[in-house]
């Protein structure tokens, strides 16, 4: 893993970090319909970036930083 990744994975660790209440804008997955605005809870971030969710209706798909939109409620 590069250094420039690991800083990046090292900010969305301090700035979403377990507990985070985040909303969903839009996701890129042609297989997911999560709706647009749905709520949910920060559970972890792995080592590559994705920050996994538990969606409000049960729901666990991560969000891809980057490529899916969300905002920090």
């Amino acid at each position: 893993m590069s250094g420039v990744q690991t800083a990046l994975i090292e900010k969305l660790r301090k700035e979403y970090p377990p507990g985070t209440r985040v909303e969903l804008i839009s996701m890129e997955d042609p297989y997911e319909k999560l709706p647009r605005g749905i709520q949910g809870t920060v559970y972890h971030i792995d080592d590559i970036g994705t920050i996994h969710v538990n969606w409000d209706n049960g729901s666990g798909l991560g969000i891809v930083y980057g490529i899916d939109t969300f905002k920090k409620i």
